[in-house]
C-alpha cells in the first residue's frame, strides 16, 4: 500500500472518527434540549417508518434525475446542511444567533465554493447532527432492526437492483453532502473534476466483467486519473486507488453506524467510562466504535481492489457486533442488550 492510499485510508478514518466523536459529544445536549424526534423511542416501528421514508426519498431523487429536476435535489441537501449544522451550533455555541449566523455560512459555502474540503466539513457537521439525533430517537432494538434492514437494503441496491448506480450518476455533478470526498493527492480538486465518464464505471463488457476491473470506462476528471463512483445513500467506493487522485463515501456509510454508537450510549444500561468530554460514552458504545472501523478497514481493503461495494453490511455489521461485544463484556444480559427485555 503506498503513501497515496496510506494517506486516502487515514482521511476517511478521520472523517469516520470525527461523526462518531460528534455524536457521542450531541447526546446529552440535544437530549436536554428536547430534539428527541419520537414519544416512545424503544419503538421497533420507527425504524419501519424511518426506511420507508428512506425508499420514498430514493424514488423522489431518481425521479429528479430523470425528469431534469437535480437543481431541487441539490437545494433541499443544502438546507438540510443548514438545518443539521444549526443543531450543532446550537449546542455548541453561547448564542442562537452565532448558531444561525455559522448554519447560514455553511450553506452558503457549499454553494459558492463546493471544494472538498468544504463538502467534508459539512459532511461531518451533518453526520455528527444525523447521529446524535437518531442515537437519542431510536432505542437499541429499533436501532439494531434500521442497521440489519438498512445493510440488506444496501446490498441488493447494489449488487441486485443497481439503482445506486443511477443516483451516482445524478449525484456527481452537483458537488453537495451526500458523498464525502476523500482526496489521494494534495493537487486533487473537486470543483476541476468534471466527471465525465463516471456513469461507465459499472458498464458491463462483452465478457460480463466489471469494465472498472479492466481498466476501460473508469476515468474520471480531466486531469490525472481521478476515477469516481459513489453512494449517496449507503455506498463507499473506490476504483484503481494506487492511481486516482480521490475516491468518495457515502455519507450514509458514515451516519448510519453512529446511531448505533450513540444509541448505546444513550439506551445501554451499562455504566459511563467517566470520559469528561465525553460523558456518555461506555463500554457498548466503544466496542461499537471498534466494530465500525473494522468494518470500515475491510471495506476499504475491497474497495482498493477496483470494484464498488455496498458499505452498510460491514459498517453496520461491525456496529451491531461491536455493541454487542462490549455489552457482554459490561455484565449487560443478551435479552437486555437487544431491547428485548420489555417484550419478555
Amino acid at each position: 500500500m503506498n503513501s497515496r492510499v496510506l494517506r486516502g485510508v487515514a482521511v476517511a478514518a478521520l472523517i469516520f472518527l470525527l461523526v462518531q466523536l460528534g455524536s457521542l459529544a450531541l447526546v446529552p445536549t440535544f437530549f436536554e434540549q428536547g430534539y428527541q424526534t419520537v414519544e416512545d423511542p424503544t419503538n421497533p416501528t420507527n425504524s419501519l417508518v424511518y426506511i420507508g421514508a428512506i425508499l420514498v426519498a430514493t424514488a423522489l431523487m431518481l425521479a429528479a434525475f430523470r425528469y431534469d429536476f437535480e437543481q431541487a435535489v441539490r437545494a433541499v441537501v443544502l438546507l438540510s446542511s443548514v438545518m443539521l449544522s444549526w443543531y450543532v451550533f446550537s449546542a455548541v455555541l453561547p448564542s442562537q444567533i452565532l448558531a444561525v449566523v455559522f448554519a447560514v455560512g455553511v450553506g452558503a459555502a457549499l454553494f459558492l465554493y463546493p471544494e472538498w474540503y468544504v463538502i467534508d466539513t459539512a459532511g461531518v457537521l451533518m453526520g455528527a447532527s444525523a447521529g446524535g439525533l437518531f442515537g437519542i430517537s431510536f432505542g437499541l432494538l429499533p436501532a439494531i432492526l434500521l442497521l440489519s434492514v438498512l445493510a440488506i437494503y444496501d446490498a441488493i441496491s447494489v449488487y441486485g437492483t443497481e439503482h445506486m448506480l443511477d443516483l451516482a450518476e445524478g449525484v456527481m455533478d452537483l458537488r453537495i453532502p451526500v458523498v464525502l470526498v476523500v482526496p489521494l493527492s494534495f493537487s486533487y480538486s473537486l470543483l476541476a473534476d468534471d466527471f465525465s465518464g463516471a456513469a461507465d464505471v459499472h458498464e458491463e463488457d462483452d465478457e460480463g466483467e466489471a469494465a472498472d476491473e479492466t481498466g476501460t470506462g473508469t476515468e474520471v476528471g480531466g486531469e490525472g486519473t481521478t476515477e469516481a463512483a459513489e453512494r449517496p445513500e449507503t455506498e463507499a467506493v473506490a476504483d484503481g486507488a494506487s492511481e486516482r487522485d480521490a475516491f468518495f463515501i457515502g455519507l450514509g456509510d458514515a451516519v448510519m453506524p453512529s446511531v448505533m454508537v450513540a444509541s448505546a450510549a444513550f439506551f445501554s444500561p451499562a455504566e459511563s467510562l467517566g470520559v469528561g468530554w465525553l460523558p456518555a460514552l461506555n463500554l457498548p458504545a466503544l466496542t461499537s466504535m471498534v466494530g465500525v472501523f473494522a468494518g470500515l478497514g475491510v471495506l476499504l481493503w475491497a474497495v482498493m481492489k477496483g470494484r464498488a461495494h455496498a458499505g452498510l453490511p460491514l459498517l453496520n455489521g461491525g456496529a451491531i457486533g461491536g455493541y454487542l461485544v462490549g455489552s457482554l463484556a459490561a455484565g449487560v444480559p443478551v435479552v437486555e442488550a437487544l431491547g428485548l427485555a420489555q417484550y419478555l
